[in-house]
């Protein structure tokens, strides 16, 4: 045999076929992927469909989706690079080897997964709700295996990790049904105290949004040399909070006068 009829010890037909199987592989791997990420897309948009047909929590329904989703693209990817010849026992071999360096990397990733299933336990928050955590407010719009997801009063989404979130202060403004609207405003001296807390009270007895019970609250507090201050404490649905709490700012503001310094 020539020289010309090998490449580097090799016969072209042995090469051919090498580089065709070879080739073949890529492709069949190429076409796993393809193929086991629409189903797994699907797989995820069935289950999300059968759990909200019966009714099931939307934040565990959001949750197992997400886990379902990501568990079968995993298992696709561990599919494709056993279609390209590499010995699943080697892949896990060399994960050993670098296991230390894996666990450290993954195990902010790990936190948030723990987190994900704690809230969804523990319950502190559900989709829709109204909450502050990590320095944010905003209403809950998804929550997912490792993330939960806030959309802010000025409609930017907020990306929080699920493990700081649920090891943080988490403020619920929506879990209960009532919230009290508290109003505070300066009265001057020599003002007919009596006169303003009629007005007050009609006001309150104006706003339909306003609970009867419980009752309403008109109330001094820090006097000083120049003025006190007039609270008004009143219990609306929690829903109603924002705009009965415009309402009432904007109606109070027209009482009051300058104060001197």
């Amino acid at each position: 045999m020539s020289k010309e009829d090998t490449i580097l010890g090799y016969k072209y037909v042995d090469l051919l076929h090498y580089l065709a199987n070879v080739g073949l592989n890529i492709l069949i791997a190429l076409i796993i992927l393809v193929v086991g990420f629409w189903v797994s897309n699907r797989l995820g948009k069935m289950i999300s469909g059968i759990m909200k047909r019966r009714n099931v929590d939307e934040g565990l329904t959001s949750f197992v989706t997400s886990v379902s989703v990501v568990s079968s693209k995993i298992l696709v990817v561990l599919t494709a690079i056993s279609q390209l010849g590499i010995a699943m026992t080697s892949f896990v071999t060399v994960l050993g080897a670098a296991g230390i360096a894996i666990g450290m990397a993954f195990s902010g990733t790990l936190s948030n997964f723990a987190g994900g299933i704690l809230i969804l336990v523990v319950k502190p928050f559900k989709l829709h709700d109204t909450i502050t955590a990590l320095l944010v407010t905003g209403e809950v719009t998804d929550i997912q295996i490792f993330n939960t997801y806030i959309k802010t009063p000025d409609n930017k989404t907020i990306i929080l990790p699920n493990g700081p979130l649920i090891n943080g202060t988490i403020i619920n403004f929506t879990k209960e049904g009532k919230r009290r609207v508290d109003i505070i405003f300066p009265i001057k001296y020599g003002t007919n105290i009596s006169e303003i807390i009629d007005q007050t009270q009609q006001v309150i007895n104006k706003q339909p949004l306003i609970l009867k019970t419980p009752e309403t609250l008109i109330y001094l507090t820090d006097l000083d040399m120049k003025s006190a201050k007039l609270n008004v404490n009143c219990w609306v649905n929690t829903t109603d909070y924002a705009k009965v709490n415009k309402e009432l700012t904007k109606e109070f503001f027209q009482w009051l006068e300058p104060i001197a310094d």
